[in-house]
């Protein structure tokens, strides 16, 4: 907390009468962070277009706000309980499933897997991305081709083959 209060300019009392512990404090950075996330889903989400190709313009979009927040998320997984962290990103993982939904029913996703698998899916390949950013073996600007190559080859149809 004092680091946070140096880093934030302000002293240690002032930080602990606004957040009374750090996990309030981490509560409210993360609550930051996923109401920054899902107000990029709600832009891209939003699209009219075919779902695997508005599904690809939120990886990229998902990937900014997540790559801006990933130290946060750790910080906040390491020190909150995880039906916190869950609750907070099933706002995120709604819009995500929708369109997964929507891709299956329009043949672009496939349907031999259930939609919470796939939500699953692009949940782990966004963090796992940001790790590896993280570890030095991939850039961040490399990052949102690589990681909407990857979803995309995971959840779309191959061919029409399902």
């Amino acid at each position: 907390m004092t680091a946070i209060a140096r880093a934030a300019g302000v002293s240690r009392v002032t930080l602990y009468s606004h957040f009374p512990t750090r996990e309030i404090l981490l509560e409210a950075a993360l609550e930051r962070s996923v109401a920054e996330a899902v107000h990029a889903l709600d832009v891209e989400a939003g699209d009219a277009g075919p779902a695997d190709e508005t599904l690809a313009r939120l990886m990229r979009s998902s990937w900014q706000v997540l790559d801006r927040n990933f130290s946060t998320f750790t910080a906040a997984a390491a020190a909150l309980p995880p039906d916190v962290i869950r609750d907070r990103h099933d706002r995120i993982l709604r819009p995500v499933r929708d369109l997964i939904l929507r891709g299956q029913q329009e043949d672009a996703i496939r349907r031999d897997l259930s939609a919470d698998w796939l939500v699953t899916v692009v949940y782990q390949l966004m963090h796992a991305a940001a790790g590896e950013v993280q570890a030095g073996r991939l850039t961040s600007a490399a990052a949102p081709d690589v990681l909407t190559a990857t979803v995309l080859a995971a959840l779309r149809t191959r061919g029409g083959q399902q």
